[in-house]
């Protein structure tokens, strides 16, 4: 008896199906398919500021890929694009190009320079990439000493990965060149406290 109504349950679904086939629009019409055109960065040459050319190499800007894309695409012969070149480097992680980069420039460039690889490099230290962040901001004190926001993030930085001798360095450094009670004040007294300074 089980085996009947099995039978009669097999047979209804494939009428349902059978059904559902007859009556199922036609495929639609494949759709023509156009060649994929990449977008190539222009070549140096075609770049007009050193901006320009770091806003089209800035996604190149990595560990795999920055030495390979300066020397493709290289940047502006001028001390802006010599600046951003720095800082495309730097956020590959290649300090050694970067401190390369910028000691070939004019001593009296090198902290302007400097500030560009900062500006480029501070999202870094916000998004909290303390391994990337520390190197970049340490180069940057290498030629602006003062700059206080540099001393904060490499101290924190450091602080948060353990090397406790630098950040105290920076951290100390920093709060005497900044000495407001904000989040970044009482972050750097917090840090220190814990290292044994006050």
């Amino acid at each position: 008896m089980l085996r009947v109504y099995f039978l009669v349950g097999m047979a209804y679904v494939g009428l349902c199906l059978a059904a559902i086939a007859l009556h199922a629009p036609a495929a639609p019409a494949p759709i023509p398919v156009r060649p994929h055109v990449m977008a190539v960065a222009p070549h140096a040459a075609e770049a007009t500021s050193g901006t320009a050319w770091f806003q089209n190499v800035r996604p190149h800007c990595n560990a795999l890929e920055v030495e390979t894309q300066q020397r493709r695409t290289p940047a502006p012969r001028d001390n802006e694009g010599a600046a951003y070149s720095a800082a495309c480097y730097a956020l590959g992680g290649k300090i050694a190009h970067a401190h390369a980069v910028l000691d070939s420039m004019p001593e009296q460039s090198r902290a302007w320079a400097a500030g560009i690889v900062f500006n480029v490099g501070h999202p870094v230290a916000d998004a909290g990439d303390n391994e990337s962040a520390g190197p970049i901001m340490r180069l940057v004190l290498d030629y602006q000493p003062d700059n206080y926001m540099a001393l904060y993030h490499a101290g924190m930085a450091e602080w948060t990965l353990g090397d406790h001798e630098r950040a105290r360095t920076h951290l100390i450094a920093f709060r005497r060149l900044y000495s407001a009670k904000d989040f970044f004040g009482t972050s750097a007294d917090s840090a220190l406290r814990t290292m044994g300074e006050e």
